[in-house]
């Protein structure tokens, strides 16, 4: 199967996804919300979007583009997949399989039957696909690495697959920048950034920076739409759970009855807590930006030094990489 054969099967797929039979759907929600609660039919509908985004044919032929794919000697690369919001381990799977490589799969518990369901579709594209796909509990006779998971497992995977080539990603956040003169408009679009997928991906912003006398009445009151998050009983418990803490302890905070805001140094917020720090110049906000850049995916904003669009932080294109590490030019070195 050649490049060509590689890419006209992502393609197909794209279509499939785009035009899912309802029925279908809905029973794939039905089976992915029994194995995780977090993942609702919107969310699935959104992470499924997002997939079809990255593989318009157009943009799957401009990212190959700048690569040496043509002859591959085919490796056994094991991706080790997060499950916090849905078929988040998508990319990977993608960029292996274009490489002219074979992907040994260990999905993660959270987030089988979504995953497990589009390779079963790939396949039946490209039936070509199938000696290509594993999916294991347990990894070995491998050649390369790619793992995703938190700081903890981080040093797991750095004992046990350190002597491997390896991509190993950490916890990353994501935060958002704000100058005070985003229209009406803008906020609103900044709740898809904070509130998609209940704000558990390393693209959610968990953290503001705002100037100072920043208007929070107006933020909060922009963000009304999104209050059905709190029809989730995981995040409603957050959330009762949050404010009953900085309650108790007489922490200053912000409220508008489904999320929290509270200052705070801290990049990562936990789930319906939004963190915000005050800066007093540009020139202090990129300091405190550059202190942190190693744990940021996004910074989200309309002005300089953010590179994400407000409201789109959760549609990156294809050759937007995880942790800024060039999973493709990572696998073309292994030949």
């Amino acid at each position: 199967m050649n490049l060509e054969d590689r890419l006209a099967a992502f393609e197909k797929l794209g279509r499939y996804i785009s035009a899912i039979d309802e029925g279908v759907f809905n029973q794939l929600v039905q089976h992915a919300r029994n194995e995780n609660s977090w993942f609702t039919s919107e969310s699935i509908r959104q992470s499924l979007a997002g997939i079809v985004r990255l593989l318009r044919a157009d943009q799957l032929k401009q990212w190959v583009a700048v690569y040496d794919l043509s002859s591959v000697t085919p490796k056994v690369i094991a991706v080790v997949m997060a499950g916090n919001i849905p078929l988040v381990g998508f990319h990977d799977l993608l960029t292996v399989l274009l490489s002219g490589n074979i992907v040994q799969i260990k999905p993660s518990s959270k987030d089988r039957v979504l995953l497990t369901f589009v390779i079963q579709q790939l396949i039946e594209i490209e039936p070509r696909f199938l000696p290509l796909i594993y999916q294991v509990e347990r990894l070995k006779n491998f050649d390369a690495v790619i793992a995703t998971g938190s700081d903890n497992s981080s040093r797991y995977f750095e004992y046990y697959f350190g002597k491997y080539p390896h991509v190993i990603r950490k916890n990353r956040s994501s935060c958002a920048v704000l100058t005070g003169f985003e229209s009406d408009q803008e906020l609103e679009d900044l709740g898809k950034d904070v509130f998609s997928y209940f704000g558990l991906g390393c693209r959610n912003v968990s953290k503001l920076f705002v100037p100072e006398e920043f208007d929070f009445t107006r933020l909060l009151k922009s963000w009304q739409s999104y209050e059905k998050v709190m029809d989730h009983h995981k995040y409603h418990n957050n959330y009762d759970y949050q404010k009953s803490i900085v309650l108790v302890n007489r922490i200053p905070f912000l409220d508008n009855g489904f999320i929290l805001l509270q200052e705070s140094k801290k990049l990562v917020s936990p789930i319906s807590v939004l963190f915000y720090e005050y800066y007093a110049s540009r020139d202090n906000l990129l300091m405190r930006l550059d202190e942190e850049k190693t744990k940021l995916q996004c910074v989200v904003g309309n002005a300089k030094p953010a590179s994400v669009k407000i409201g789109q932080s959760q549609y990156p294109d294809v050759w937007d990489y995880a942790d800024e590490v060039d999973t493709l030019k990572f696998l073309q070195t292994l030949n």
